[in-house]
């Protein structure tokens, strides 16, 4: 990782008064990469961001861009570009002047900006809307204004600050492909900031967690969705059924009885396993199988994709998710509210944490 860590933060901190909004923080980033930063709001994503940015100063820690450490460097001299929640679009100014402010700021020639600038509006499929002013567009058309203007600067770092948040969901889903070939073809370093866990999942290539300005988890993403740290992360990135448990020949004694692990415990823990792990039988069906737990029905919630079952198994409530298709694989079926069925929690699906 060092080798091509083009970004590197060491023991970073910064507070606010009394609040501590980074506590420590240290990270690497890969050239080339989609990374993304995920987190509720208040865990200090965006305040990373901005120390990257150089529009704040740590308090503490050593931050390095392309292996130069960035203390005492502003903004306007680093090899970064930051495109903004509110995209910070000048509303007097056409598409064409935007994109061509920095431009115009560093002094390039005429002849330059132009290439440039036409270079951009095709990059970002704005051919066409060059005469616009932002009121004048779309909120899509705007974001790509802003992803223009920041990448007609060449920067080797992309900073963006949640810049989908303003869209509607279907407006996001297209953008987010946009965005993940754009980042692609032009091999630039991203770092995105969200608190969406779909779209830190669909569109990135690492991802860091945080929480209260400490980075819980970094790792791909079915590394971090498949196999959280601990229950913040669990809980944060998707939904998850918790299960205490404790040591047992078969693996482990929980509240729905023994289960079956790789390895028994060895200590106190917690299960996890996600909703789509889990698979439903009739409860009439025969089965030797172990890790069959019967439950029952008590609320179903039909999202299109995917039916949702709130199930009960004494006192322990589960969530299982199964798919809405016309092919069910042999044994699966749709079940009723007030119905039991056999829930099985594959062996290899339940997660152990001890945090």
């Amino acid at each position: 990782m060092a080798g091509d860590a083009l970004v590197r933060l060491v023991g970073v901190r910064k507070s606010f008064g009394g609040t501590v909004a980074l506590d420590g923080v240290d990270l690497e980033i890969r050239r080339g990469e989609f990374f993304s930063l995920l987190g509720p709001s208040g865990c200090g994503k965006t305040t990373l961001l901005r120390l990257l940015a150089g529009f704040e100063t740590p308090d503490g820690g050593r931050i390095e861009i392309g292996g130069k450490d960035m203390a005492g460097v502003p903004p306007y001299q680093r090899p970064v570009n930051t495109v903004f929640q509110n995209y910070a679009l000048f509303p007097h100014m056409t598409v064409v002047g935007n994109i061509a402010f920095g431009l115009r700021m560093k002094g390039l020639p005429q002849e330059a900006i132009r290439r440039k600038v036409a270079w951009a509006l095709e990059l970002v499929d704005l051919l066409g809307l060059e005469g616009r002013y932002p009121r004048e567009l779309s909120g899509g058309q705007r974001q790509r204004v802003a992803l223009a203007r920041a990448l007609v600067l060449e920067p080797e770092v992309l900073l963006l600050d949640e810049p989908l948040s303003a869209l509607d969901l279907k407006l996001r889903q297209e953008l987010r492909v946009e965005l993940m070939q754009l980042q692609r073809r032009l091999g630039t370093t991203f770092i995105f900031v969200t608190h969406d866990q779909e779209e830190a999942l669909v569109m990135s290539d690492r991802i860091a967690v945080m929480r209260s300005g400490r980075i819980e988890q970094v790792g791909l993403p079915d590394e971090v969705y498949e196999r959280p740290r601990n229950r913040f992360v669990a809980e944060f990135l998707g939904r998850s059924n918790f299960l205490p448990a404790r040591p047992h020949p078969l693996g482990a004694e929980t509240p729905l009885g023994p289960l079956r692990l790789p390895r028994p415990l060895e200590r106190e823990a917690v299960l996890v396993i996600r909703p789509e792990k889990i698979r439903l039988y009739p409860a009439n069906g025969a089965f030797s199988r172990e890790n069959l737990v019967r439950a029952r029905v008590e609320e179903i919630v039909y999202t299109g994709a995917e039916n949702q079952y709130f199930l009960r198994s004494g006192e322990v409530r589960l969530l299982a998710y199964t798919l809405n298709q016309d092919l069910q694989e042999p044994g699966s079926e749709e079940f009723a509210y007030g119905e039991e069925v056999l829930c099985y929690l594959p062996p290899e699906n339940l997660v152990v944490l001890h945090e």
